[in-house]
């Protein structure tokens, strides 16, 4: 990677505390720039770390806050939260990708717009910033950081099922249904996968994942916002 990093001041505050610049670099290196710079540690321990912390952080925030819901529908929430879907656009809320250190290869193939890559560095980020300031600090850092997803509940449904939403979008908006292409790379015991989806002529949308249904779900949550976006009528 060249020049000069950028300033993590705004990071900083979009988490709104403060971290160990040691911990926080280590958060944002990825195992591709750590490989080009002498296999330097990179942030998967953090991550490891970090989802545990945010799958308890969200349990306990949804139990305490539904009590009217079962067992099961409690599951269908957290697993939309704690998705690479949904931390890939809280990712892209803070606008994360641009403090990330990649290795050239990504850098080249857009590795700072990875749903994939974003995902995992929120969850360092979290782990990071319960190794530096606790478990209370921590959760708080997750729920706010979930509170724009949570505070829009068509958002918040459209990141719990994006492949049903953007269907549904399109169907009210007589656009044509969605299709998918998938493809992959890597080894067989490490794969990725690369979907696009177009919607008629008017939205061609891509996402990265482990597995093509998380593949297929980024990039349909991405032609989901892009209709949003776009003021098309029914």
């Amino acid at each position: 990677m060249t020049g000069a990093a950028p300033d993590r001041a705004p990071l900083l505050e979009a988490l709104s505390t403060d971290l160990d610049p040691d911990l926080l670099e280590l958060a944002l290196t990825h195992r591709s720039f750590a490989y080009e710079n002498g296999g330097i540690p990179h942030n998967e321990r953090l991550e490891f770390l970090g989802d545990s912390i945010l799958g308890q952080a969200v349990t306990v925030m949804l139990y305490r806050e539904n009590p009217t819901l079962d067992e099961g529908e409690l599951a269908k929430r957290r697993a939309s939260l704690v998705s690479s879907v949904a931390l890939a656009e809280v990712a892209r809320s803070i606008d994360l990708g641009r403090f990330l250190r990649l290795g050239r290869g990504e850098e080249l193939t857009g590795g700072r717009e990875k749903s994939s890559i974003l995902a995992d560095a929120v969850e360092a980020l979290i782990g990071a910033v319960y190794l530096d300031a606790g478990g209370d600090v921590a959760t708080t850092v997750v729920l706010r950081l979930l509170a724009p997803l949570l505070a829009d509940p068509e958002r918040f449904g459209a990141a719990m099922d994006p492949k049903t939403s953007l269907q549904e979008i399109s169907a009210r908006r007589g656009v044509g249904l969605p299709a998918y292409s998938v493809t992959d790379s890597g080894p067989d015991h490490s794969k990725r996968f690369h979907a696009t989806v177009t919607v008629g002529t008017l939205i061609t949308a891509e996402g990265d994942g482990s597995s093509k249904k998380q593949a297929e779900m980024a990039a349909a949550l991405e032609a989901w916002t892009r209709l949003q976006q776009s003021g098309a009528r029914k």
